[in-house]
């Protein structure tokens, strides 16, 4: 099937079999490896990406099913000259990761919610992330570079 997926602000034309994963797409097709790919089941969120604004999980789903859909990975978090994201900056100031394996999940979904986190309670942000699992961290340096990002955006942009 021909689609195209626009990702990260670029358009892509695809020739994709109707069946290949939109993690597959990402990883192999496009190039786009910060999309790490887990358990294949959903559950732990490394494949997390943004389409139309709202987490996915990109393992869940076939990459037809995106077609004209904007898509954006943590590839694209950056800005455009290299300068890092203000959540990549806390997570790196937070020691929100350690072995960096779950860390584009989290930081995907964590795009939806980092500016109101300082008013989330430890419960509301923990849901809002609940659906990334992490094996090293225990989530404390995590929620608090989650909740550290918006001021990392403000003293940026002062």
């Amino acid at each position: 099937m021909n689609v195209v997926l626009h990702v990260n602000g670029v358009a892509h034309a695809l020739e994709l079999e109707p069946r290949r994963l939109l993690s597959d797409v990402l990883r192999h097709d496009l190039g786009l490896t910060g999309t790490h790919v887990g358990c294949e089941h959903g559950v732990c969120g490394c494949c997390t990406v943004l389409l139309d604004g709202e987490p996915a999980r990109s393992c869940l789903m076939f990459g037809v099913q995106a077609d004209g859909a904007e898509i954006r990975t943590v590839d694209g978090l950056a800005a455009p000259d290299g300068t890092p994201h203000p959540l990549q900056v806390a997570f790196r100031r937070h020691h929100g990761l350690q072995c960096g394996f779950c860390t584009p999940g989290f930081l995907m979904t964590a795009l939806t919610v980092y500016r109101e986190a300082e008013r989330m309670s430890d419960e509301e942000l923990r849901e809002a992330l609940g659906g990334q699992l992490c094996r090293c961290t225990g989530y404390v340096g995590i929620v608090e570079a989650v909740r550290a990002a918006a001021a990392i955006e403000r003293e940026a942009a002062a």
